[in-house]
């Protein structure tokens, strides 16, 4: 390592549901700093879901889903004598959230048609039920790492 990690900054709960999870997802889906959008954004994917998800309060479900989709390996690659080596490395469970995160709201920002609201609120949905392209992508990864097992002796 060559210099000091930086700390980790703690993210204030939000105000609607008071969850550090909601607001780190709010930031996610935030762009160019325009957080009032996201927030309207958000809270109104939340409340789709609440209409769609009624054996469980919204707060549960969002959490559900995101833990759905958070991966417990990833690779990462390293160079050994020339070659790179797709090596699995077990993720963090900060990192493991952010990257569920970012590919909920990905696979959101890629549908067409619809309104992001909605296209998010099926995302999130969908993870919740185990299925949809962020669950896809989680699964594909740990299919990777399975498959790269044979290098995890790289793993340092």
């Amino acid at each position: 390592m060559r210099r000091r990690r930086a700390e980790k900054r703690q993210v204030m709960a939000d105000p609607k549901y008071s969850s550090e999870l909601v607001s780190r997802f709010i930031n996610v889906v935030m762009i160019s700093g325009k957080k009032m959008v996201a927030e309207n954004i958000v809270y109104g994917a939340l409340a789709i879901m609440q209409e769609k998800i009624t054996e469980e309060p919204v707060l549960k479900a969002f959490s559900r889903a995101i833990d759905n989709v958070r991966p417990k390996v990833e690779l990462k690659a390293r160079r050994v004598g020339g070659a790179t080596y797709q090596v699995p490395v077990d993720v963090a469970p900060l990192r493991g959230t952010s990257l569920a995160l970012r590919w909920v709201r990905d696979f959101a920002r890629k549908k067409k048609g619809k309104s992001m609201m909605s296209k998010l609120a099926e995302e999130l949905i969908a993870a919740h039920k185990q299925e949809g392209a962020a669950i896809k992508k989680r699964d594909e990864t740990h299919k990777m790492a399975e498959a790269n097992k044979a290098f995890s002796h790289f793993r340092w």
